[in-house]
């Protein structure tokens, strides 16, 4: 593949032109720099996921398993089955075009097959065509269309631009939501072998390690040993978290990517300095060590597996409840699904706060607390010092991850702690947060390098708010909860909107933290001086 090339000036040039062939004659075109690599044999074999095989999304023969008809079209009876909303969702839209531009990845591309009212249709035919009466009488009259490996090439195509983030389904007057159908044919494409490496490997890395990055206890643990060196360095106070250890009142999960990459070990480090000052009973796991959950885009049985690792610690280190750290998905997952799929989890209590004496009753089902509800919290209840004079260095605006907005309904609680601990806050345009909030572009397994193009694309309206505050109100700093989005967002400013970082909450918390014992601190956790300090040696 090509290096990725394209400047800024490249990509905004959007043609929305009406396409001179309607979509059922217009062939997917599989351009690189749009696709992510295929997934490697062994991580699929891992996990054992169905009919694995070699093959290459630019070569004309992607070697389909024998019967793959077969096996798509008993996988949708399957599904219809099973999920009513699948069911309901092939079968009621009006095509009132509501939705056709409120994906980021058409507003990004241009691409009719990425408005969410046509991206159902690629599948939507399928089922008219071999599960609806008129479909089997009149084909293609009825809006149906016969299912070839061209079909399944343009399924494959589009439903990995589609990053199931939901902001279409806001605006659904009957409330489609072309994520649950996206993950309908994300599975359909599974079951033939069709995997990214991006997701497979995660996902295998995770049901071994337990841990997307697929990091050893020891490594876990080195890595921390790395970010406490630095808190003793930058505060002078030595924290000392403890690993694996049973009877802690609390565990704590948070993503893998916070353990390893920049910006996330200062989220990271975040954590650390406040439970630290709170004298929190809690532990980190080397087992569990995963928050997020790529399972969850492969398939429903696969997500129950890895999901399940999180509350099957829990129980062998008998903790009363679960606090977890910045992540996306994993909140999804959890408000979502994880009930059905392994709840309840009533060997552990409704969280209570130790320091506040707050019950989380919203937390009653799952017993687990964002870490952002947790933090506001203590806010709430004055129980931190604070001197937020040491962000001032920093004119910060909210991200709202699509998944803890539209996923959880958490809008509030992440503002509420920034503009506690930082003087200058912006928020982007209404229309393009809290529940309208537009996707990064690169979850769902998005987040690879060699389809860089589409990332870009799909981040342009993200981007475009986001330098939309920049230039009014000269914003410096994205902040997020979300380890893909501290992941994906970088490369994405950098292109857009240079000059404008990105930060996890907890990082920003802990700058104005003031501990106990602490030294006179003159950087923040990146090594910046303090505005006030600034220019002294």
């Amino acid at each position: 593949m090509a290096k990725f090339t394209a400047k800024p000036a490249d990509l905004s040039k959007i043609s929305l032109k009406t396409p001179r062939t309607d979509w059922m004659n217009t062939p997917v075109e599989i351009r690189e720099h749009m696709y992510c690599h295929p997934a490697k044999a062994k991580d699929l074999e891992a996990v054992e996921f169905p009919n694995i095989h070699e093959w290459k999304p630019s070569e004309a023969d992607w070697k389909l398993p024998e019967g793959w008809k077969e096996t798509v079209l008993n996988g949708m009876k399957e599904r219809l089955e099973k999920f009513r909303s699948f069911h309901v969702f092939m079968d009621i839209c009006v095509r009132c075009g509501a939705c056709a531009d409120k994906c980021h990845f058409y507003l990004g591309t241009g691409d009719p097959k990425n408005m969410p009212v046509l991206r159902a249709e690629l599948l939507r035919s399928i089922y008219r065509r071999y599960f609806t009466t008129g479909g089997k009488l009149f084909g293609k009259a009825a809006g149906g269309r016969e299912l070839t490996e061209d079909v399944i090439k343009e399924l494959w195509y589009y439903y990995y631009q589609c990053t199931e983030c939901r902001r279409c389904s806001l605006f659904c007057p009957y409330g489609i939501d072309q994520a649950e159908i996206t993950i309908i044919g994300r599975e359909l494409l599974n079951l033939l072998g069709l995997q990214l490496g991006w997701i497979g490997g995660p996902v295998a890395a995770c049901y071994r390690k337990g841990n997307h990055l697929g990091l050893e206890p020891h490594t876990i643990k080195s890595n921390i040993d790395f970010m406490l060196d630095d808190i003793e360095t930058i505060t002078g106070v030595r924290v000392n978290p403890t690993f694996n250890r049973k009877g802690a009142e609390i565990l704590f999960v948070t993503p893998s990517g916070d353990l390893f990459g920049v910006p996330g070990v200062y989220t990271a480090m975040g954590y650390l300095m406040l439970f630290h000052e709170l004298g929190l009973d809690y532990t980190w796991s080397t087992y569990a060590s995963e928050g997020g959950n790529f399972g969850f885009f492969t398939s429903m049985d696969m997500a129950k597996r890895l999901n399940y690792k999180i509350y099957a610690e829990a129980k062998r280190l008998g903790v009363k409840y679960i606090i977890g750290g910045e992540c996306g998905h994993m909140w999804r997952v959890l408000h979502q699904y994880m009930d059905t799929w392994n709840g309840p989890a009533d060997f552990m209590e409704t969280p209570k706060s130790p320091i506040t004496g707050t019950v989380f009753e919203n937390a009653k089902a799952t017993r687990m607390v964002h870490i952002a509800e947790f933090t506001a919290d203590l806010i709430k209840n004055g129980k931190l010092k604070l001197d937020p004079r040491r962000n001032d260095h920093l004119k910060v605006t909210f991200h709202d991850s699509c998944n803890t907005s539209r996923g959880m309904g958490m809008f509030e609680e992440p503002r509420y702690i920034i503009k506690n601990v930082c003087k200058n806050f912006y928020d982007m345009p209404e229309n393009t947060i809290r529940e309208k909030t537009f996707c990064c572009g690169s979850g769902s397994g998005l987040n690879a390098s060699e389809n860089m193009e589409l990332r870009m694309r799909g981040g342009f309206p993200r981007a475009n708010a986001v330098s939309y505050v920049h230039k009014k109100h000269g914003v410096n700093m994205l902040a997020n909860v979300c380890a893909i989005d501290r992941a994906s967002l970088p490369p994405l400013m950098d292109y857009w909107v240079p000059g404008v970082q990105v930060a996890g909450v907890h990082e920003l918390v802990a700058n104005a933290l003031v501990m106990k014992g602490e030294k006179e601190r003159t950087t923040d956790l990146r090594g910046d001086d303090f505005p006030e300090k600034e220019g002294d040696e």
